[in-house]
């Protein structure tokens, strides 16, 4: 087992508390959000803090629960436009000391991905780095940014839009003109 931790926040699980909760909380300074943000792709990221705790569940897995926030900013999807996104979500993991990690070329992903093995250490500083990488937006938008419908075809032919592309529109068009006819 390697004495040397993987970060500074990182606690040792043989000098956890069995009894009581042990309580975390990570602060990034600046240069570290400004790497962090370089990491992830993001305009700008602040006011970054995870807290939460680490505490026994059972007799020999240990569960680590708290809450990220920051703020981050990235370009919209559509516009560029800068776009800030706050995030607060809670946190999750549960290190299990039989945890026992699938050795197959294809998978399926369990469902319960806040399952990890237990090992040396637990690191509320990775965590919070993977959390927020799941959390930021995927594709963030301005607001009133719309997509627009890009139509292009050879000339003399008549373009296929996205609406000519679905054939039950045309029948519905064509039911309420029959119930039309029908009321008449």
């Amino acid at each position: 087992m390697s004495q040397t931790p993987p970060s500074t926040t990182a606690l040792r699980v043989s000098g956890l508390a069995q009894n009581d909760a042990t309580p975390f909380e990570v602060l990034p300074d600046a240069k570290a959000m400004k790497a962090l943000a370089d990491t992830l792709e993001l305009s700008g990221l602040r006011k970054m803090r995870f807290e939460g705790q680490i505490t026994a569940y059972g007799t020999a897995d240990w569960l680590l629960t708290g809450t990220l926030g920051a703020t981050v900013t990235q370009p919209c999807a559509v516009t560029l436009v800068p776009v800030t996104t706050r995030i607060d979500v809670p946190v999750r993991r549960l290190y299990a000391r039989d945890y026992e990690e699938i050795d197959v070329p294809e998978t399926e992903m369990p469902e319960d991905d806040e399952v990890e093995r237990l090992g040396a250490w637990i690191d509320p500083e990775s965590v919070m780095i993977e959390s927020l990488s799941l959390a930021i937006p995927d594709f963030p938008r301005a607001e009133g940014a719309e997509l627009g419908e890009m139509v292009l075809t050879e000339p003399g032919v008549a373009p296929l839009t996205d609406e000519a592309a679905r054939p039950f529109a045309g029948l519905a068009d064509l039911k309420s003109q029959l119930t039309e006819k029908k009321d008449d």
